[in-house]
């Protein structure tokens, strides 16, 4: 039986550049593609594959809240990460959003093919790198001791910094949401009083540097 895959990465280069590997196997077949983590969720939804290949680091919704929406949404879809970020606390982030394995991009085709299969088969996949890394960082800073502020923030408020964080006013941003003015303007509020922030250039540095938006 064949393994279903939707492949979700903002660089068209690296989605096609999957999609041909991927093509080039046995019982896997490639159901479609998306450039945000927004349309990745949408389209596990009308495609229900068997796995969701997501890079962590997308505009508009970023892999991390994509994964969370889409396993609350359709908790039968394994979820594999794909980041440049090898850092325990990116890791962490994704496999506590719901997904089943993080694979490095630098990776080799035939480790991305074993771990699709592996997250397919219900089962946990970290790349070797990445699990020498996490073991690493955890022996340097233990996690009581480096507490990430960005869990103060609900769902809702990370979208709405990783928004702004990519130069989004208020109209577009509500437009996005599908929310009104005042929400996203009462959201901005909530968040800048939470991060103790007082602008939107503290609010987009703080997005990048937790790996919540791209730098391009």
């Amino acid at each position: 039986m064949s393994i279903k895959v939707l492949l979700a990465d903002d660089h068209k280069i690296v989605r096609e550049g999957l999609r041909s590997l991927l093509e080039k196997e046995e019982r896997i077949s490639v159901l479609a593609l998306a450039d945000n983590g927004r349309m990745a969720v949408r389209l596990a939804k009308e495609t229900l594959p068997d796995v969701v290949v997501m890079d962590i680091a997308m505009p508009d919704m970023n892999g991390i809240e994509a994964t969370r929406r889409l396993v609350s949404e359709n908790p039968e879809v394994k979820v594999l990460a794909l980041s440049m970020h090898s850092a325990r606390r990116f890791v962490v982030e994704a496999l506590s959003a719901g997904a089943k394995g993080y694979l490095l991009k630098d990776c080799a085709a035939e480790e991305l093919v074993r771990a699709i299969r592996t997250v397919a088969a219900g089962k946990v996949y970290l790349s070797p790198d990445v699990a020498d890394q996490i073991v690493k960082d955890y022996v340097k800073n233990p996690p009581e001791t480096s507490p990430s502020t960005l869990k103060l923030l609900s769902t809702r408020e990370k979208e709405v910094l990783q928004l702004i964080s990519e130069g989004k006013n208020t109209k577009e941003i509500a437009f996005t949401l599908h929310v009104s003015i005042k929400t996203v303007e009462s959201h901005r509020q909530q968040i800048m009083k939470k991060l103790n922030l007082q602008s939107i250039a503290g609010l987009t540095r703080y997005a990048i540097r937790e790996g919540l938006t791209p730098l391009e």
